[in-house]
């Protein structure tokens, strides 16, 4: 009966994940797909990247890596040995400029070029992972699109992020000529799991990313991407950035559009906003006022829960973990006794979570069907997945897992594997660096 209420105030505001039609919504995700390709007005951008991974990797040649994430901007030294091995120096980690607060144009390029300002002179190429929404030119320089996962920095957008970062290194002294490529933090997670895989047989190469945000990207033969005008060599392969946590064609229910109105960038990234680890919690919080509201749950959880104006995905796994101890939600639920309020809060988390695995399993499945991967299952698709949000959470991958097997597998024929590399973000930015 529990479950039951739950589901019903969900249903009403179109926010229930099993309203969500699998075989529909792949259909659209392709389709958008194409038009992303095509140059025609689509939710995914299709970012072509410029990037290959066919060349052999060179040893011994050291690369200045970047990695600038949602939370953290990471630079090293990296280089592979005789043997192909990683070899990781001079890492340091610093706070990614902007999160903390909203900052000019120039502080954000002259606080970037402060952390890198150390290791300049020991490499001239520079790699530099931006996990945001870039264009990529032809010289695999990037201007930024839009800032998301709630940066804060004035005049960056339309950008060029290379030559801005060089410029202000210069400002820095430093006057040495350096050549940069910028690619997106999916497409250095692809190219860390081709190159953690050696000796196994892959059909396809992909990397997702579900942490603060989410993104794919994967292996797109050059004939497809139309809106590239006079390119050579139409039969080689190219990663594509998809930016698909702008999609716009997901289900959304009238819950999601009122917590996207909250956030700093609403109407933009609402397929983020519904699925990853950055907006969660703000979801939850959401769904759980909207239902306090409705008297779903006791007066004395409604009054705590009231008190609460921020609420972080980790402390949903707290709860799931701790469903009676000192965290947040269980707070609530211990001032009220309850064990109504409990398991009400139980079965929102779980339909949230069950309505991402579903949303996941539309976009990895497109993908495949987009290109035609992943038919035998003895040549997998090899996902590359990278994110706290895919690893951490307690109920997520139980569900993605089952829907992969059921839906993109069973009724869809189409086979792929989850990898895992350590460091992944830092590696495929190395390899971009030192192949392109």
């Amino acid at each position: 009966m529990i479950k039951k209420k739950a589901w019903e105030f969900l249903h009403k505001y179109g926010m229930d994940a099993e309203s969500v039609d699998l075989e529909k919504n792949c259909e659209i995700f392709v389709d958008e797909m194409k038009k992303g390709l095509a140059g025609e007005e689509s939710s995914l951008l299709m970012i072509p990247t410029y990037i290959g991974m066919d060349r052999e990797l060179p040893v011994n040649e050291p690369v200045i890596a970047i990695d600038a994430g949602g939370t953290n901007f990471r630079v090293a030294v990296i280089h592979f040995d005789e043997s192909k091995k990683l070899v990781v120096e001079d890492l340091k980690m610093y706070p990614m400029p902007g999160t903390q607060g909203e900052i000019s144009k120039e502080d954000f390029f002259d606080t970037m070029a402060s952390y890198v300002q150390p290791v300049m002179n020991k490499s001239n190429k520079i790699s530099f992972c931006f996990s945001y929404p870039v264009e990529i030119m032809p010289n695999r320089d990037g201007r930024l699109i839009k800032f998301s996962k709630e940066v804060k920095a004035k005049d960056v957008e339309g950008e060029l992020i290379g030559k801005n970062l060089l410029d202000a290194l210069k400002k820095r002294g430093c006057n040495e000529d350096k050549s940069i490529i910028v690619l997106n933090d999916t497409v250095a997670t692809l190219l860390a799991g081709k190159s953690a895989s050696p000796g196994r047989v892959f059909d396809s190469y992909i990397g997702f990313i579900l942490g603060t945000g989410t993104n794919t990207c994967y292996v797109e033969q050059l004939s497809n991407i139309t809106k590239i005008s006079g390119q050579k060599d139409k039969d080689r392969l190219m990663l594509v950035n998809v930016e698909s946590g702008g999609y716009g064609k997901a289900p959304r229910g009238k819950i999601d559009h009122e917590f996207d109105s909250t956030t700093v960038n609403p109407g933009t990234f609402v397929f983020e906003k519904t699925i990853s680890g950055g907006y969660q919690g703000g979801l939850l919080l959401a769904i759980l006022k909207k239902a306090a509201g409705e008297g779903l749950f006791t007066a004395a959880f409604s009054e705590n829960l009231s008190k609460i104006n921020t609420l972080a995905s980790r402390e949903i796994d707290d709860f799931l973990y701790y469903p009676y101890g000192e965290n947040v939600l269980a707070e609530c639920c211990n001032a009220s006794g309850s064990e109504t309020d409990r398991e009400l809060v139980y079965y929102f988390i779980d339909n949230m979570l069950e309505r991402a695995a579903k949303f996941i399993t539309i976009n990895l499945t497109a993908v495949l069907e987009k290109t035609g991967n992943g038919c035998n299952p003895l040549k997998p698709a090899c996902i590359t997945a990278d994110g706290s949000a895919f690893y951490k959470s307690k109920l997520f991958r139980g569900k993605l897992d089952y829907y992969i097997k059921s839906f993109t597998n069973d009724v869809k024929g189409k086979y792929c594997e989850f990898v895992k590399v350590d460091n992944g973000t830092l590696i495929g930015t190395a390899i971009a660096g030192l192949l392109n």
